[in-house]
């Protein structure tokens, strides 16, 4: 049988077998994993090596501020070529003389935005008419008067006496020769007429329903100074009047013709040659006295 102090000795052996075999595992898996088995000391500085160990740093940072930069790290060197690269800003009260040359898109801008103003063109002045020229205008504006309200005598000699004085004057003499030959026509045309009071009427009432109102009131005018008394006659010449846009000689000359003849107030009511006098409040009075 064994001793107990043997047993003790076999259980010390086969303790110490176990620590080594474990150490020995963990040893391999720290190389297997790559890292070494030294254990690095812990140690712990007392207060006066922590006091040492921030003194240090406070020279360290000293020292660094005072020596001067000698280079620029990578992102501070990318930042200066990135701002020398930018365009200088120009100034808006800055002028082209001193900056030489600007770019066509500021100028383009400055145009649109009423900055720099474009230069404008001076329209020249009309020429004056001369003496001879207004001279020649006031006369054809007199004759064309004469014209116009059917005096075609009076208008050609008018006329003619302006072609012979403003020769040099070709637009005005030109236009003159115009109404010197439409003037001379007309009165042609009144030889031809006839001469009794009932035949210058009829002619009268034919250029009134053609639309010619200066020829049938002539042609009216011409057959009152052969028969003054005529009410039919007063009223034609009415119609052709108020056509024409003469109120008052229209209103006149229909008037006369009432008076001379009242029955023609049935007529009166009904005519649209005389549509133009009827926002007359005289013609109201005229043409619905009976109904009183």
């Amino acid at each position: 049988m064994s001793s107990p102090v043997a047993k003790s000795v076999k259980k010390l052996a086969s303790r110490s077998a176990l620590r080594h075999s474990s150490t020995t595992s963990s040893a391999r898996k720290r190389l297997v994993a790559g890292k070494s088995t030294h254990l690095k000391p812990a140690t712990k500085r007392s207060p006066a090596g922590k006091a040492r160990a921030r003194k240090a740093a406070k020279t360290r940072v000293a020292k660094a501020k005072g020596k001067p930069r000698t280079a620029l790290t990578k992102r501070q060197s990318t930042k200066a070529i990135s701002k020398s690269k930018k365009p200088a800003k120009v100034s808006r009260g800055v002028s082209t003389a001193r900056l030489g040359k600007v770019a066509p898109r500021t100028l383009a801008s400055r145009v649109t935005q009423g900055r720099i103003p474009l230069p404008v063109k001076k329209q020249p002045s009309p020429p004056q008419p001369t003496h001879d020229e207004a001279a020649a205008l006031s006369a054809f504006e007199a004759a064309h008067k004469e014209f116009s309200r059917g005096r075609f005598a009076e208008a050609r000699n008018q006329f003619r006496a302006l072609v012979e004085k403003y020769p040099a004057v070709s637009e005005v003499t030109a236009r003159a020769r115009t109404y010197l030959a439409v003037a001379e026509a007309r009165l042609r045309t009144e030889l031809a007429l006839p001469r009794d009071a009932d035949s210058l009427y009829d002619r009268g009432v034919i250029e009134l329903n053609r639309g010619e109102y200066v020829a049938a009131q002539e042609l009216f005018e011409r057959a009152l100074r052969r028969e003054p008394e005529a009410a039919h006659i007063h009223y034609g010449l009415a119609a052709t009047r108020a056509r024409l846009g003469a109120i008052d000689t229209a209103l006149k000359s229909l008037r006369r013709a009432l008076d001379l003849q009242p029955k023609l107030r049935i007529r009166a009511q009904h005519d649209h040659d005389l549509n133009p006098l009827r926002s007359d409040p005289e013609f109201e009075q005229l043409v619905f006295a009976s109904r009183d």
